[in-house]
């Protein structure tokens, strides 16, 4: 079952009603139950998802109640059957969501990651609750060139930047998993310096983070600065002009300066992908 079929693909394909908070809604049969609550319109939260990644399940913020299930499940992963009754909002599924964004805000450092601290509000966290004790990986950011920085007290192990950077998109397997239990940790081979590890720095694990763990080193350098501002930018939507694949770019903007790029995940040609003339290579504008 492909859970990235388009909807032109599935056009005449089966369809399935589900019950999801009291309301009936009819979805393609394949649909996952985050797909099915999106077009219902209930706002389901997600860190370890991606629209152009196979979900892997590692977050759990996203899990639901379904009738008949002893356990909650992950609604990205979980495909819709016919006359399945999900329950979004009910007290076991509120619990679940809030324990785990503690725990996250906890043990990391989530100052750049709104969408996740917008969830922490809504679902009332309260990252003091395990404060006593908590640990963190207290590690010093890691600079070892000029396209982007990583710093691993913002990762919250998501797995993302792994899958794009192997089988999902970039087949480099440049970065994996490292370490067990409080040392598990996003690593290259053997810990080496990234310019001597296989990273050909497309950039794609910087598109997929979610906490800004990973991040473009012109923003770093101008929020180091304190003139990061987000809010003033202008995205423009252009097409690389390196090569004739015709990659789709948006070129962030502030100050009349290009300060970071990235693709839509939605473009047909990239799924959000790009190589590192795309992702890195407009200084010369």
């Amino acid at each position: 079952m492909n859970l990235h079929q388009t909807a032109a693909e599935r056009e005449f394909g089966t369809q399935v009603t589900v019950k999801i908070n009291g309301g009936d809604f009819t979805v393609d049969e394949g649909d996952t139950i985050l797909t099915a609550c999106t077009q219902a319109g209930i706002d389901t939260p997600t860190i370890c998802y991606a629209e152009n990644l196979t979900p892997v399940n590692a977050c759990r913020v996203c899990v639901v109640e379904v009738e008949g299930n002893r356990t909650l499940v992950p609604s990205c992963s979980r495909p819709v059957e016919e006359a399945m009754v999900i329950s979004t909002d009910s007290d076991r599924v509120k619990h679940s969501r809030k324990m785990v964004l503690e725990f996250l805000g906890t043990a990391n450092d989530l100052s750049e990651a709104p969408q996740i601290n917008e969830w922490s509000t809504e679902y009332g966290v309260d990252i003091t609750r395990y404060a006593e004790g908590a640990e963190r990986f207290d590690q010093p950011v890691k600079i070892q060139d000029n396209l982007y920085i990583r710093d691993y007290d913002k990762c919250v192990l998501c797995y993302k930047c792994v899958d794009a950077c192997g089988e999902e998109a970039q087949f480099t397997f440049a970065i994996a998993m490292s370490g067990r239990g409080f040392d598990n940790r996003i690593s290259t081979e053997f810990d080496v310096a990234l310019p001597e590890s296989a990273c050909v720095y497309c950039g794609n694990c910087i598109a997929v983070c979610p906490t800004n763990a990973l991040q473009f080193k012109t923003e770093f350098d101008l929020r180091q600065e304190n003139n990061w501002r987000e809010q003033e930018q202008t995205v423009t939507q252009t097409v690389c002009s390196y090569c004739g694949v015709g990659c789709n770019l948006e070129l962030h903007v502030q100050d009349n300066q290009i300060v970071k790029v990235t693709s839509p995940a939605d473009h047909e040609v990239t799924n959000g992908m790009l190589c590192i003339k795309g992702r890195f290579g407009w200084k010369y504008v």
